[in-house]
Formats: structure tokens, C-alpha cells, sequence
């Protein structure tokens, strides 16, 4: 059977949920025009009941990939097992895999849950919001097992890409990457990668971590007729993939770069105890441009 949608509105966009589908939103679209501010999804991308054939979903308890078969925690190793057909590694945390259950629902607002033993208990909890435009997504994990474990925190927007689709987004330093998509060392920002000013995405493939941003960024689609202005908090990282060939891009504000776990210092991540939680959030605020081009 199908999952069941949730609907959010605000006076200017539209938004649908699957909290079944591991927490994800389906599509973000402009009420008057039916623009899609995401990805659009139909059907048969709803059907495939996979989070990343959908609008967005959240990481939890931790980003990306990790390396080794698992990690050190202070009580011993935490061993992991690929959760992926499309990835030999450990992915993207458990929280995208899971059912989410509806704790409070609005009009404009929803509270979504996920109480989860995999790799170790925790209880995540999104709540996502609009209000004019602006969409906003608060995300938190709470650690609930007696062993104190390592955690960290992303969303995986996925965004219509076009021949103009412009980002701005300031960094400092990129991660370079091994044929495994593993961070092999931090480097200076190859010129074609720096969107510190707005810029077209390049044509190569970028599938990289970006560190020392300050939470901003500027999605510009002048062939779309709108730009999206966003901010993050709890997070000093964001992943960039730009495919080649495909009309989307991806980024991800995360609370640590790839494979952090294994990394000197395990950057932005956060050993919790029981009780303890970590927050990540991201604002995304619709704008019309005033004359999309064609």
C-alpha cells in the first residue's frame, strides 16, 4: 500500500511528508504555480518507498559514510553492517530506514518521532514548519542507551538543478576524496568548487565536504522564477553532489565532515549520554524573482 501523506500549507507554498518513508518530505512546491522548490516526485518516485528518490530526509545519528566496519566508543567498538544495496559502507545513519510516527500535527506545522535501537537506542524528533514562504526544519537526537555513544545530525535536500541554477555558499576548506568517497585529506577550494560568490554549478561531478561555513547559503533558479535563501545552525559542514547529467544537485548541512568517526579529533561530532541531546537546523525561505527567464 502506499504511505500515508501528511500536508502542511502556508499562504505561499505546499508541503508533503511521509513520515513512513523514514521521516522524508515527498515535495515542497509554490501554491499559485505548482513550482517545485525541491525535486519533484511522483508516483512511482513515492512507490519505490526510498527516501532518496524523495524531496528530503533527515540523517540520524550520524552523515554519510563510515569506514572500517563501525567505530570506537568508550565503552568498546560499535560494529556496523552496509545499509545499502547502492553503498558498500555503512550510510547515512538508521533514522532514514525507520517509520517516524506523527506526534502533533497543524496546518502549518508537524512533529514527527522516531524512537530507534539501531546501532543504539535514541529518540530523534523533527519538526518541520512554514510560515510565509519559509520552511523550517529542526531536527534533534537524543541518546537514550546506558553506553555513551558518538553522534551527528544532516538533512539531504535534494533541488531541481538547470543550466542556470546558480549557489553561494561560503567554505573555507574542501575535503579531497578517495575512489571510495572517503575523505582522504583538507585542501584549498579548486576555484571551479568556490561559491563564495554566485555561481553556476560546474559540470564535473562534486561529491565533497565543505568546512568552515558560516550557515548561509543562496540557491538562485532565474529559469524557475524563484531563489531560495537559507541558514543553518549546529552546523560548521555542508556536503555538496552535483551528478552529472541529472536535474538535481544536493546540499546538506551536516554536523561533521564524511567518516568523522575515524578522522583525528572526530570533528563535529558529539559523544552523548544517556539523556543528552544534539540539535541541527535549516531555514529555507522562498523568494519570486521578478522575471524568470526561459
Amino acid at each position: 500500500m502506499p504511505p500515508t501523506l501528511i500536508e502542511l500549507k502556508d499562504r505561499l507554498t505546499h508541503l508533503t511528508l511521509a513520515p513512513e518513508l523514514g521521516g522524508s518530505i515527498v515535495n515542497w512546491t509554490v501554491r499559485s504555480t505548482g513550482q517545485p522548490l525541491l525535486r519533484h516526485n511522483d508516483a512511482q518516485a513515492l512507490n519505490t518507498g526510498l527516501p532518496g528518490k524523495l524531496g528530503c530526509f533527515p540523517l540520524v545519528p550520524w552523515s554519510n559514510r563510515v569506514a572500517d566496519g563501525g567505530f570506537d566508543c568508550p565503552d568498546g567498538w560499535l560494529a556496523l553492517a552496509p545499509n545499502s544495496l547502492t553503498d558498500p559502507l555503512p550510510i547515512h545513519g538508521s533514522a532514514w530506514q525507520q517509520a517516524w510516527q506523527v506526534v502533533s500535527q497543524m496546518h502549518d506545522e508537524v512533529v514527527l518521532q522516531l524512537d530507534c535501537s539501531i546501532p543504539f537506542a535514541y529518540r530523534a524528533r523533527q519538526r518541520l514548519h512554514l510560515s510565509e514562504g519559509r520552511l523550517s526544519i529542526e531536527l534533534q537526537v537524543t541518546h537514550l542507551a546506558e553506553r555513551a555513544a558518538w553522534h551527528g545530525l544532516g538533512l539531504h535536500p535534494y533541488l531541481p538543478r538547470t543550466a542556470s541554477t546558480r549557489l553561494r555558499a561560503t567554505a573555507g576548506q574542501v575535503w579531497l576524496c578517495a575512489p571510495s568517497k572517503l575523505p582522504t585529506r583538507l585542501d584549498s577550494i579548486p576555484r571551479s568548487w568556490d561559491f563564495r560568490q554566485l555561481k553556476a554549478l560546474p559540470d564535473t561531478l562534486i561529491d565533497n565536504g565543505f568546512c568552515q561555513w558560516d550557515g548561509h547559503c543562496l540557491i538562485q533558479q532565474p529559469e524557475l522564477g524563484y531563489e531560495l535563501q537559507c541558514e543553518a545552525s549546529g552546523s560548521d559542514y555542508y556536503l555538496l553532489y552535483c551528478p552529472v547529467g541529472l536535474g538535481f544537485f544536493c546540499i546538506e548541512p551536516v554536523s561533521h565532515p564524511v567518516n568523522a568517526h575515524h578522522l583525528p579529533g572526530r570533528p563535529g561530532l558529539r559523544l552523548l549520554e544517556q539523556g543528552q541531546s544534539t540539535e541541527l537546523s535549516f531555514n529555507l525561505q522562498y523568494r519570486a524573482l521578478p522575471y524568470p527567464s526561459n
